[in-house]
Protein backbone atom coordinates (compact mmCIF):
# COMPACT_ATOMS: atom_id res chain seq x y z
CA UNK A 1 0.00 0.00 0.00
CA UNK A 2 1.29 3.56 -0.72
CA UNK A 3 -0.05 6.85 1.19
CA UNK A 4 -0.95 9.69 -1.54
CA UNK A 5 -1.43 13.20 -0.16
CA UNK A 6 -3.98 14.10 -2.53
CA UNK A 7 -4.01 17.48 -1.69
CA UNK A 8 -1.43 20.59 -3.14
CA UNK A 9 -1.34 19.78 -7.01
CA UNK A 10 -1.88 22.04 -9.80
CA UNK A 11 -4.41 20.22 -11.15
CA UNK A 12 -6.62 19.21 -7.64
CA UNK A 13 -7.07 16.07 -6.13
CA UNK A 14 -9.15 14.38 -8.98
CA UNK A 15 -5.87 14.19 -11.14
CA UNK A 16 -4.07 12.85 -7.89
CA UNK A 17 -6.86 9.94 -8.08
CA UNK A 18 -6.82 9.78 -10.96
CA UNK A 19 -3.33 9.01 -11.29
CA UNK A 20 -3.63 6.71 -8.33
CA UNK A 21 -6.37 4.60 -10.57
CA UNK A 22 -4.24 4.52 -13.31
CA UNK A 23 -1.23 3.08 -11.20
CA UNK A 24 -2.32 -0.23 -11.08
CA UNK A 25 -0.93 -0.74 -7.54
CA UNK A 26 -2.83 -0.14 -4.54
CA UNK A 27 -3.26 3.47 -2.72
CA UNK A 28 -4.34 5.24 0.40
CA UNK A 29 -5.32 8.60 -0.63
CA UNK A 30 -5.54 11.25 1.82
CA UNK A 31 -7.43 13.85 0.43
CA UNK A 32 -11.55 15.97 0.09
CA UNK A 33 -13.66 12.28 -0.43
CA UNK A 34 -16.17 13.84 -2.31
CA UNK A 35 -13.57 15.26 -4.83
CA UNK A 36 -11.55 11.91 -5.67
CA UNK A 37 -13.93 9.76 -6.85
CA UNK A 38 -14.43 6.12 -7.37
CA UNK A 39 -11.82 2.92 -7.20
CA UNK A 40 -9.27 3.88 -5.03
CA UNK A 41 -9.07 3.88 -0.99
CA UNK A 42 -9.93 6.85 0.80
CA UNK A 43 -9.07 8.91 3.75
CA UNK A 44 -11.74 11.79 3.89
CA UNK A 45 -8.74 14.90 4.84
CA UNK A 46 -9.63 18.06 3.09
CA UNK A 47 -7.33 19.56 5.08
CA UNK A 48 -4.46 21.05 3.17
CA UNK A 49 -0.95 22.89 4.60
CA UNK A 50 -0.80 26.14 1.65
CA UNK A 51 2.62 26.97 0.13
CA UNK A 52 4.55 29.27 1.33
CA UNK A 53 3.69 28.41 5.43
CA UNK A 54 6.85 27.84 7.63
CA UNK A 55 6.93 23.72 6.89
CA UNK A 56 7.81 22.55 10.57
CA UNK A 57 5.59 24.67 12.03
CA UNK A 58 2.30 24.68 10.10
CA UNK A 59 2.66 20.58 10.05
CA UNK A 60 2.89 20.65 13.94
CA UNK A 61 -0.47 23.01 13.97
CA UNK A 62 -2.62 21.18 11.08
CA UNK A 63 -2.25 17.45 12.74
CA UNK A 64 -5.09 16.94 10.18
CA UNK A 65 -3.77 17.91 7.20
CA UNK A 66 -3.58 15.65 4.58
CA UNK A 67 0.60 15.25 4.18
CA UNK A 68 0.73 14.94 7.89
CA UNK A 69 -2.32 12.17 8.42
CA UNK A 70 -0.44 10.30 5.18
CA UNK A 71 2.87 10.15 6.78
CA UNK A 72 1.66 9.22 10.20
CA UNK A 73 0.18 6.41 7.68
CA UNK A 74 3.86 4.84 6.59
CA UNK A 75 5.35 5.43 10.08
CA UNK A 76 3.14 3.21 11.40
CA UNK A 77 3.11 0.80 9.15
CA UNK A 78 -0.62 1.11 7.42
CA UNK A 79 1.71 2.25 4.22
CA UNK A 80 4.93 1.43 2.56
CA UNK A 81 5.89 4.39 1.12
CA UNK A 82 4.53 8.21 0.83
CA UNK A 83 3.63 10.09 -1.94
CA UNK A 84 2.94 14.13 -2.79
CA UNK A 85 2.69 16.11 -5.47
CA UNK A 86 2.08 19.42 -2.84
CA UNK A 87 4.70 21.75 -1.56
CA UNK A 88 8.25 20.07 -1.06
CA UNK A 89 8.73 21.77 2.38
CA UNK A 90 5.75 20.65 4.22
CA UNK A 91 6.39 17.08 3.26
CA UNK A 92 9.93 16.84 3.74
CA UNK A 93 8.46 18.68 6.93
CA UNK A 94 6.13 15.94 8.08
CA UNK A 95 7.89 13.01 6.31
CA UNK A 96 10.66 13.91 8.60
CA UNK A 97 9.31 14.23 11.91
CA UNK A 98 6.44 11.05 11.40
CA UNK A 99 8.88 8.70 9.49
CA UNK A 100 12.09 9.77 10.37
CA UNK A 101 15.59 9.88 9.38
CA UNK A 102 17.91 6.37 8.82
CA UNK A 103 19.90 6.61 12.46
CA UNK A 104 23.12 7.85 11.31
CA UNK A 105 21.95 10.11 8.32
CA UNK A 106 22.76 13.71 9.20
CA UNK A 107 19.97 14.95 6.66
CA UNK A 108 17.64 13.63 4.07
CA UNK A 109 18.66 14.44 0.34
CA UNK A 110 16.01 15.19 -2.16
CA UNK A 111 17.09 13.95 -5.32
CA UNK A 112 16.10 13.97 -8.47
CA UNK A 113 16.35 11.31 -11.80
CA UNK A 114 16.40 13.49 -14.69
CA UNK A 115 15.70 11.97 -18.14
CA UNK A 116 18.35 12.46 -20.67
CA UNK A 117 18.78 10.75 -24.09
CA UNK A 118 22.00 9.11 -22.93
CA UNK A 119 20.28 7.83 -19.87
CA UNK A 120 19.16 9.00 -16.48
CA UNK A 121 21.16 11.14 -14.08
CA UNK A 122 20.65 11.27 -10.29
CA UNK A 123 21.23 15.03 -9.27
CA UNK A 124 20.81 15.24 -5.36
CA UNK A 125 20.68 17.88 -3.58
CA UNK A 126 18.17 19.35 -5.20
CA UNK A 127 16.92 21.90 -2.61
CA UNK A 128 16.46 20.19 0.96
CA UNK A 129 20.06 21.24 2.24
CA UNK A 130 20.90 24.70 1.30
CA UNK A 131 24.13 25.23 3.08
CA UNK A 132 25.88 21.77 3.75
CA UNK A 133 29.18 20.20 5.22
CA UNK A 134 32.05 17.60 3.85
CA UNK A 135 30.13 15.12 5.08
CA UNK A 136 26.95 15.60 4.20
CA UNK A 137 28.33 15.72 0.79
CA UNK A 138 29.73 12.36 1.19
CA UNK A 139 26.49 11.21 2.56
CA UNK A 140 24.54 12.28 -0.51
CA UNK A 141 26.79 10.11 -2.86
CA UNK A 142 26.35 6.82 -1.02
CA UNK A 143 22.52 7.96 -0.99
CA UNK A 144 22.01 8.11 -4.66
CA UNK A 145 24.63 5.84 -5.39
CA UNK A 146 22.11 3.14 -3.53
CA UNK A 147 19.27 4.43 -4.90
CA UNK A 148 20.67 4.11 -8.80
CA UNK A 149 21.65 0.20 -7.37
CA UNK A 150 18.65 -0.69 -6.20
CA UNK A 151 15.74 1.05 -7.82
CA UNK A 152 17.27 1.98 -11.36
CA UNK A 153 19.57 -1.14 -11.90
CA UNK A 154 22.40 0.83 -12.55
CA UNK A 155 25.76 -1.31 -10.98
CA UNK A 156 28.40 0.73 -9.67
CA UNK A 157 27.12 3.63 -10.90
CA UNK A 158 29.72 6.31 -11.57
CA UNK A 159 29.80 9.19 -9.22
CA UNK A 160 31.18 12.99 -9.63
CA UNK A 161 30.79 16.29 -7.10
CA UNK A 162 29.31 19.27 -9.09
CA UNK A 163 32.11 22.44 -8.74
CA UNK A 164 33.92 24.48 -10.93
CA UNK A 165 36.09 22.69 -12.87
CA UNK A 166 36.82 19.07 -13.37
CA UNK A 167 40.51 19.00 -12.42
CA UNK A 168 41.45 17.75 -8.63
CA UNK A 169 41.67 20.91 -6.52
CA UNK A 170 38.84 23.06 -7.97
CA UNK A 171 36.00 23.64 -5.74
CA UNK A 172 35.05 24.90 -2.42
CA UNK A 173 37.20 24.19 0.52
CA UNK A 174 33.82 21.71 1.50
CA UNK A 175 34.03 20.24 -1.55
CA UNK A 176 37.26 19.49 -1.87
CA UNK A 177 37.32 17.91 1.78
CA UNK A 178 34.13 15.60 0.41
CA UNK A 179 36.44 14.78 -2.53
CA UNK A 180 39.12 13.42 -0.90
CA UNK A 181 36.73 11.28 1.45
CA UNK A 182 34.90 9.88 -1.84
CA UNK A 183 38.14 9.30 -3.75
CA UNK A 184 39.49 7.00 -0.36
CA UNK A 185 36.19 5.02 -0.10
CA UNK A 186 34.48 1.97 -2.65
CA UNK A 187 32.13 3.98 -4.72
CA UNK A 188 33.01 4.56 -8.52
CA UNK A 189 34.01 8.20 -7.91
CA UNK A 190 34.41 9.95 -10.90
CA UNK A 191 35.95 13.43 -8.96
CA UNK A 192 34.60 16.77 -10.44
CA UNK A 193 32.38 17.22 -12.78
CA UNK A 194 31.11 21.04 -14.25
CA UNK A 195 27.46 21.99 -14.83
CA UNK A 196 27.40 20.96 -18.53
CA UNK A 197 28.30 17.41 -17.51
CA UNK A 198 24.96 17.50 -16.06
CA UNK A 199 23.03 17.23 -19.42
CA UNK A 200 25.65 14.77 -21.21
CA UNK A 201 25.08 12.72 -18.49
CA UNK A 202 29.03 13.01 -17.32
CA UNK A 203 28.01 11.01 -14.55
CA UNK A 204 25.42 8.60 -13.59
CA UNK A 205 25.14 10.19 -9.76
CA UNK A 206 25.55 14.10 -9.43
CA UNK A 207 26.16 15.39 -5.99
CA UNK A 208 25.82 19.07 -5.06
CA UNK A 209 24.72 21.03 -2.15
CA UNK A 210 20.90 21.79 -2.49
CA UNK A 211 21.33 25.62 -3.55
CA UNK A 212 23.20 24.86 -6.52
CA UNK A 213 21.42 21.82 -7.30
CA UNK A 214 18.42 23.55 -7.06
CA UNK A 215 19.87 26.30 -9.68
CA UNK A 216 21.15 23.58 -11.68
CA UNK A 217 18.13 21.62 -12.06
CA UNK A 218 15.63 24.44 -12.99
CA UNK A 219 18.03 25.52 -15.20
CA UNK A 220 18.12 22.30 -17.02
CA UNK A 221 13.72 22.02 -17.35
CA UNK A 222 13.51 25.75 -18.27
CA UNK A 223 16.03 25.31 -20.99
CA UNK A 224 14.16 22.16 -21.83
CA UNK A 225 10.63 24.14 -21.82
CA UNK A 226 12.27 26.79 -24.37
CA UNK A 227 13.84 23.93 -26.99
CA UNK A 228 10.75 22.19 -27.38
CA UNK A 229 8.93 25.21 -28.07
CA UNK A 230 11.73 26.52 -30.47
CA UNK A 231 11.34 23.12 -32.05
CA UNK A 232 7.23 22.75 -32.61
CA UNK A 233 7.10 26.79 -33.56
CA UNK A 234 10.27 26.17 -36.25
CA UNK A 235 8.02 22.52 -37.64
CA UNK A 236 5.26 24.68 -38.24
CA UNK A 237 6.55 27.61 -39.56
CA UNK A 238 6.14 26.55 -43.52
CA UNK A 239 5.09 24.24 -45.61
CA UNK A 240 8.71 22.55 -46.28
CA UNK A 241 8.83 22.36 -42.37
CA UNK A 242 5.67 20.80 -41.63
CA UNK A 243 6.80 17.96 -43.91
CA UNK A 244 9.85 17.76 -42.13
CA UNK A 245 7.78 17.22 -39.41
CA UNK A 246 5.75 14.69 -39.90
CA UNK A 247 9.00 12.99 -41.05
CA UNK A 248 11.13 12.99 -38.45
CA UNK A 249 7.72 12.72 -35.78
CA UNK A 250 8.15 9.08 -34.52
CA UNK A 251 11.91 10.03 -33.33
CA UNK A 252 10.92 13.33 -31.95
CA UNK A 253 8.02 11.35 -30.24
CA UNK A 254 10.08 8.77 -28.63
CA UNK A 255 12.84 11.05 -27.26
CA UNK A 256 9.95 13.55 -25.56
CA UNK A 257 8.79 10.20 -24.13
CA UNK A 258 12.48 9.60 -23.22
CA UNK A 259 12.94 12.97 -21.63
CA UNK A 260 9.32 13.50 -19.95
CA UNK A 261 9.65 14.41 -16.66
CA UNK A 262 6.06 12.94 -15.78
CA UNK A 263 7.11 9.30 -16.90
CA UNK A 264 9.90 9.46 -14.23
CA UNK A 265 7.29 10.14 -10.90
CA UNK A 266 9.41 13.06 -9.77
CA UNK A 267 11.77 13.78 -7.26
CA UNK A 268 12.56 10.92 -4.15
CA UNK A 269 13.65 12.09 -0.47
CA UNK A 270 16.72 9.87 0.37
CA UNK A 271 17.86 9.37 3.90
CA UNK A 272 14.50 8.66 5.47
CA UNK A 273 13.46 4.96 6.78
CA UNK A 274 10.82 4.55 4.08
CA UNK A 275 10.74 6.00 0.89
CA UNK A 276 9.54 9.08 0.06
CA UNK A 277 8.52 10.84 -3.47
CA UNK A 278 8.01 13.84 -4.07
CA UNK A 279 6.05 15.09 -7.55
CA UNK A 280 5.99 17.99 -9.02
CA UNK A 281 3.29 20.27 -8.64
CA UNK A 282 2.33 20.30 -12.23
CA UNK A 283 2.30 16.74 -12.33
CA UNK A 284 -0.85 15.35 -14.03
CA UNK A 285 -2.60 11.48 -13.76
CA UNK A 286 0.25 10.01 -15.54
CA UNK A 287 3.33 11.79 -13.74
CA UNK A 288 0.90 10.71 -10.12
CA UNK A 289 0.90 7.56 -11.50
CA UNK A 290 4.24 7.39 -12.20
CA UNK A 291 5.54 8.82 -9.02
CA UNK A 292 3.38 5.82 -7.28
CA UNK A 293 5.03 3.36 -8.99
CA UNK A 294 8.69 4.86 -8.06
CA UNK A 295 7.80 4.58 -4.73
CA UNK A 296 6.49 0.92 -4.72
CA UNK A 297 9.70 0.20 -6.88
CA UNK A 298 11.74 1.96 -3.95
CA UNK A 299 10.45 -0.32 -1.04
CA UNK A 300 10.13 -3.54 -2.80
CA UNK A 301 13.89 -2.90 -3.53
CA UNK A 302 14.67 -2.45 -0.49
CA UNK A 303 16.34 0.87 -0.88
CA UNK A 304 16.33 2.24 2.78
CA UNK A 305 17.89 -1.11 3.89
CA UNK A 306 20.45 -1.48 0.74
CA UNK A 307 21.49 2.35 1.44
CA UNK A 308 21.98 1.78 5.22
CA UNK A 309 23.95 -1.14 4.51
CA UNK A 310 25.69 1.20 1.63
CA UNK A 311 26.53 3.74 4.04
CA UNK A 312 27.38 1.59 7.47
CA UNK A 313 29.85 -0.52 4.82
CA UNK A 314 31.36 2.67 4.00
CA UNK A 315 31.88 4.16 7.73
CA UNK A 316 29.92 6.73 6.55
CA UNK A 317 27.05 7.09 8.85
CA UNK A 318 27.10 10.31 11.45
CA UNK A 319 28.69 8.06 14.49
CA UNK A 320 32.00 7.03 12.16
CA UNK A 321 31.87 10.61 10.42
CA UNK A 322 32.12 12.56 13.76
CA UNK A 323 34.59 9.71 14.75
CA UNK A 324 36.63 10.84 11.84
CA UNK A 325 36.66 14.42 12.94
CA UNK A 326 37.58 13.79 16.14
CA UNK A 327 41.01 11.89 15.49
CA UNK A 328 41.74 14.56 12.85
Amino acid sequence: MIAVDANGADQGPAAVAEGARRSGIPALLFGPAAELGDGVEIVDAPERIESGAEPVRAVREHPEASIVRAAKAVAEGRADALVSAGSTGPTMAAATLSIKRIKGVHRPALAVLVPLPKGPVLLLDCGANVEVRPEHLVQFAYLGAAFMDAVVGVDSPSVGLLSVGEEQGKGTPDVLEAAERLAQGPLNYLGNVEGFDLPGAGAQVIVSDGFTGNVALKVLEGTSRVVRAAIRERIRSGAISSLGGLLIKRNVERLRDEIDPEGVGGAILLGLRKPVVVGHGSFGPKGIASAIRLARRAADERMVERTREALDSAGALRSATAASVETR
